[in-house]
């Protein structure tokens, strides 16, 4: 009995010790910051992944059924065991719609949607309603978890219909970023080189910003996830702790 009465306190140390542990870790931030990733091509992924883990940051994505570099998208099978280990490590999962269409304005029959190339349909409450959950509803399918009730509107452009029907589809917030959390990792590379965007952030990032940047651009030649480490180190290091969309603070 005392053996067991002894493994029990030692138990008990032990989790006050991590308690304490996590108190003064969260009383050392100086701010905190929410780092958002959108799908995009997916091609660095797997490099993401690792950063994140190796640093212990849990972040938000945003997932769409768009075209991976591969020619697939990320909720093909074989992105199922990525998705469960993001949803092991305690990341926050949102919509980002399944096509990636474009919102552009409210008609009296609903929503013009249209692409980057430019196809385009008027959704209607519950085709607008398909677009935000069945991504969701897929991404179950592949790791047993949901979506958080969070969106994002592709561009981050919504119209005033999108805002309003949104909740009724099980999304009750709408995520857009930060002006100085835009990483720019989607701008052209020649014109904005990963040395300038990664001096900006440094310099320009605060308090509370919601922070944006995908998982792979396709058009990028210079890929920003090359800055990603010394990105995170940096505002580690200015005293910036990181949380979810899903996480409350303060």
């Amino acid at each position: 009995m005392w053996s067991s009465l002894r493994r029990a306190a030692a138990g008990a140390l032990a989790a006050l010790a991590g308690l304490s542990a996590a108190t003064a870790g969260a009383a050392d931030c100086k701010g905190t910051l929410r780092l958002t990733l959108d799908t995009g091509s997916m091609i660095a992924a797997e490099r993401i992944a690792g950063i994140l883990k190796a640093r212990s940051i849990r972040a938000t994505f945003f997932i769409a059924a768009e075209p991976t570099y591969d020619g697939g998208t990320p909720l093909d099978a074989r992105w199922t065991g990525y998705w469960k280990a993001r949803v092991a490590e305690g990341h926050a999962f949102g919509s980002h719609t399944v096509n990636h269409w474009y919102l552009r304005e409210d008609r009296p029959d609903g929503i013009l949607y249209r692409s980057a190339e430019g196809r385009s349909r008027v959704l209607d409450r519950a085709a607008f309603c398909h677009e935000l959950a069945d991504v969701g509803d897929r991404f179950r399918t592949m790791t047993g978890r949901g979506f958080d009730p969070i969106w994002r509107a592709p561009g981050g452009r919504t119209t005033r219909n999108s805002l309003d029907w949104a909740p009724g589809c099980g999304f009750a917030q709408h995520v857009g970023w930060s002006k100085a959390g835009f990483l720019g990792d989607e701008l052209p590379s020649d014109r904005h080189p990963n040395a300038e965007l990664l001096r900006k952030a440094l310099a320009n990032i605060r308090d509370g910003d919601i922070l944006m940047m995908h998982l792979g651009i396709r058009s990028r030649k210079e890929p920003f996830v090359d800055v990603l480490e010394p990105l995170l180190d940096g505002l580690t290091a200015r005293g910036f702790c990181f949380a979810t969309m899903m996480d409350r603070t303060g």
